[in-house]
């Protein structure tokens, strides 16, 4: 059996229509209806991955996102979006809370299952939590690339997957600046279904993450024109 997959929508056409197309790729489906179920669905067996509507009624699937990202047992969770197209306001809310991916309404059931699959690869390519493994030091950032864990000054900092493999190749290619375009193919493993804006969303976010820490986000600097780059020491 594949992965636990957990839907969340209150539209039981579309709900039915996205177990069916993930059943068929062998994923463990489990579909809610609504905002406060799904945290509980959540809290009673983690899946591995959320397909999460934004429109629910009640708790919207933003409330959702931001609560699965406030509990650090859950900070790694991989969350897709699924938005209408008119919610380009919500959508990019959804990427600074941490959403991993989101698709708009009306979409292809095959892409869907596309980018479930390409999340979980991401996801499954780092190393499980506890095995040691090479460091990467560079100034007040230590990245154990086994465990897959990031400390700042010595204090852990709880980082999604995207913000810790976006973090990662900043810090392997540091001192060069790093296009929007590089950073999508190295970090997302795309170009084309992901637009260059939820680069920038997911840096805003990360250098939040390091500055709440201990004040290391001026590390990660923005180069006018071209993008990003972590500072050499």
């Amino acid at each position: 059996m594949g992965a636990h997959i957990l839907v969340v929508d209150d539209e039981p056409d579309i709900s039915a229509m996205v177990a069916y197309h993930l059943a068929r790729e062998s994923y463990r489906v489990r579909t809610v209806a609504d905002g406060a179920e799904a945290l509980e669905a959540v809290e009673r067996e983690r899946p591995d991955l959320v397909v999460l509507d934004l429109m629910l009624p009640e708790m919207s699937g933003l409330e959702v996102l931001r609560e699965i990202r406030r509990r650090p047992e859950l900070a790694g969770l991989p969350v897709i979006l699924l938005t209408a197209r008119k919610e380009e306001r919500d959508r990019v809310e959804g990427l600074e809370l941490g959403a991993d991916d989101y698709v708009a309404k009306p979409f292809s059931p095959k892409e869907l299952v596309l980018r479930v699959g390409a999340v979980l690869r991401r996801v499954q390519q780092q190393p499980p939590s506890g095995v040691a493994g090479q460091f990467l030091r560079v100034g007040p950032v230590k990245i154990d690339t086994g465990a897959a864990q990031v400390e700042v000054e010595g204090e852990p900092v709880a980082l999604t997957p995207i913000e810790y493999r976006l973090l990662r190749v900043l810090v392997e290619r540091r001192g060069r600046v790093q296009s929007r375009r590089q950073l999508l193919e190295a970090v997302w493993e795309t170009t084309a279904h992901i637009t260059t804006r939820t680069v920038d969303m997911h840096v805003q976010r990360l250098r939040s993450k390091l500055d709440e820490t201990a004040g290391a986000a001026d590390w990660i600097e923005t180069v006018r024109g071209f993008g990003y780059r972590f500072r050499a020491e």
